[in-house]
């Protein structure tokens, strides 16, 4: 990130509903990597997806909570998360598509990226952010985020959980060990993603490796353009909600909201669907209880797990700032 101000983050130690405690982004990762003793890597533990300034810190300190942080957020990485519930071999085969289309489409060594098995049921890939030009902290960051990081998924034909890019997420720290697994989070290499069998590099996880963060990359052309267009189109869509509203504030919801309820989604939309829709209801007002009610069932019936239902929902509804009436 540009700003060196920007650096702040939070890390969990134990059980993700933990508490957030405040650190230096940076240094915690670092220290993740190297396998620190101080980062416990024998135990669950996760950092922030984003890095925040000190408006962050002071609403941390003051409330002991990152609920209702409405600040500006950036980010050193850009995380893409690939699960497939019982299909490894799938969620596979989709990383090291999304890899080789980032490799290609930008121009960059395979190992500019991060590559990590996640311990569990995928593989969680960070893109560096110096590629796109290091754009700086805003408000909007991680709604660009997510444009992002699902246009481009989209384009390469890879399915990724669409729910990561709420502001304040926090994501498995690099080493940490997943405590349902045993396994680690562990690091792969592009040639050992590429060539690696799965049992190969589930037999990997089973022990923490230190390893250095790649250099930062220059800017690419491309990436920025990319990034520019993600930009741009968050920028139309808050433009077009707050013409809706204006226009017609008993708007009714939109016709995939509407389409989803009644006939839910097929695999490779589920999760894109079922957020947007949670989104769509937040933008009225929804209460929580009202948005999961409405959307649990219909998310159910498309295939997707009662936990992926609900953290959907959830994203969705936090991504528009629903009510938390019931």
């Amino acid at each position: 990130m540009n700003s060196d101000d920007s650096q702040l983050g939070f890390r969990i130690v134990g059980n993700c509903t933990g508490e957030r405690r405040l650190v230096d982004w940076q240094a915690a990762l670092a220290a993740y990597c190297q396998c620190d003793t101080r980062a416990e890597v024998d135990r669950e533990a996760y950092l922030s997806a984003f890095t925040f300034a000190d408006e962050f810190g002071e609403h941390l300190t003051e409330t002991r909570s990152t609920k209702g942080y409405a600040g500006r957020c950036g980010a050193s990485w850009l995380w893409f998360d690939i699960d497939a519930e019982g299909e490894l071999e799938h969620a596979t085969a989709q990383t090291r598509r999304l890899c080789a289309g980032i490799v290609e489409r930008y121009g960059i060594d395979g190992d500019a990226l991060l590559m990590f098995f996640s311990g569990a049921k995928g593989f969680h890939v960070g893109l560096p952010m110096a590629l796109v030009g290091s754009p700086p902290p805003s408000v909007t960051f991680h709604k660009v985020a997510r444009q992002f990081a699902c246009g481009l998924a989209e384009q390469l034909g890879v399915t990724i959980d669409h729910g990561v890019y709420d502001r304040v997420r926090a994501f498995r720290a690099p080493n940490s060990r997943h405590p349902k697994t045993g396994l680690h989070k562990r690091r792969l290499t592009f040639g050992e993603l590429m060539g690696l069998s799965v049992d190969a590099i589930v037999r990997m996880a089973a022990t923490p490796e230190a390893f250095d963060l790649p250099a930062e990359p220059a800017a690419n052309p491309q990436a920025v353009d990319d990034w520019a267009r993600a930009v741009s189109a968050v920028e139309q869509e808050a433009s077009a909600l707050a013409e809706r509203r204006i226009a017609n504030p008993m708007a009714t919801l939109n016709r995939q909201t509407r389409a989803f309820m009644v006939e839910g989604a097929i695999e490779g939309d589920r999760h894109r669907l079922l957020f947007s829709a949670a989104a769509n209801l937040a933008e009225f007002g929804c209460p929580t209880g009202l948005a999961h009610a409405l959307l649990t069932e219909p998310g159910l019936d498309s295939g997707l797990a009662p936990k992926e239902v609900r953290r959907q929902i959830q994203c969705g509804l936090e991504a528009k700032g629903a009510s938390d009436g019931t």
